[in-house]
């Protein structure tokens, strides 16, 4: 059994995952290895500002490269348009919910990589989402959190393209 953690995602949180490492590695650190060769042919380096800043960005970029390799290796992509039909909350559903205080809202569920809180996309190991999956339309659940309890009803599931 792997020691990796499951690293559930959409096809669409893939893909971006796929076209940032593309982007950092076929375009961003050939450009900042140019300017550090370039930098780096100026003479002293120890005050020079150019090659001491590229040199710190293309860490950066090599340590984002090395976790977005690891994170596609682990990713177990799920695809909510090709799932069978069912009203259960799982993993890449898109749920109508009634929060305690009256206001409805619609939540998607996503992996890590894909949570956009302004777009109401939240991560499967959230408190809200540990909440809701496995409980189906019609269904309350409670979300406890350290601030409150709250009483949410489950009023639609359904699974498509998450954008």
């Amino acid at each position: 059994m792997s020691d990796i953690p499951k690293n559930y995602i959409t096809p669409q949180g893939w893909q971006a995952l796929k076209d940032e490492l593309y982007q950092l590695v076929h375009k961003e650190r050939p450009e900042i290895v140019q300017i550090v060769n370039w930098a780096a042919s100026n003479g002293d380096r120890s005050e020079n500002g150019d090659y001491l800043y590229g040199k710190r960005r293309m860490r950066e970029i090599d340590r984002r490269i090395h976790f977005l390799t690891k994170r596609l290796e682990s990713a177990e992509v799920i695809d909510p348009e090709t799932r069978e039909y069912t009203d259960q909350i799982f993993f890449a559903a898109t749920v109508d919910i009634l929060r305690g205080d009256g206001s409805e809202q619609t939540v998607r569920i996503v992996g890590e990589d894909e949570i956009d809180t302004p777009r109401h996309k939240i991560s499967w190991r959230s408190p809200l989402a540990r909440a809701l999956i496995k409980a189906r339309e019609g269904d309350s659940v409670w979300l406890r959190t350290p601030e409150q309890h709250e009483e949410i009803e489950v009023l639609a599931v359904r699974y498509e393209k998450i954008d």
